[in-house]
């Protein structure tokens, strides 16, 4: 399994965590911003259909609208994208 860098990813304990220690737990807004994100090779230069994905992270592949990344994006485990990718083949 690859690892992945979270040295710059900022973690915030979770609002279901309480004070007391007890079921603590951290989450991170900002886990993409380790993605190494790729257009999509079917993408084109004028504004067309443009898709990226990272393949960079282990067991994930996240999916989002390159003309506007700050809208997030669909994440999906990479046993399903290769069933994708296979089917559109």
């Amino acid at each position: 399994m690859r690892a992945i860098d979270l040295t710059n990813v900022t973690w915030r304990k979770s609002s279901y965590s309480n004070p007391d220690g007890g079921n603590c737990i951290e989450v991170s807004d900002d886990f993409l911003s380790t993605a190494d994100w790729r257009k999509s090779s079917y993408s084109n230069t004028s504004g067309g259909e443009c898709v990226e994905f990272a393949p960079n992270l282990p067991a994930l592949v996240p999916v989002r609208d390159s003309k506007a990344p700050s809208l997030g994006a669909l994440l999906f485990s990479a046993s399903t994208w290769s069933v994708f990718v296979e089917s559109v083949k």
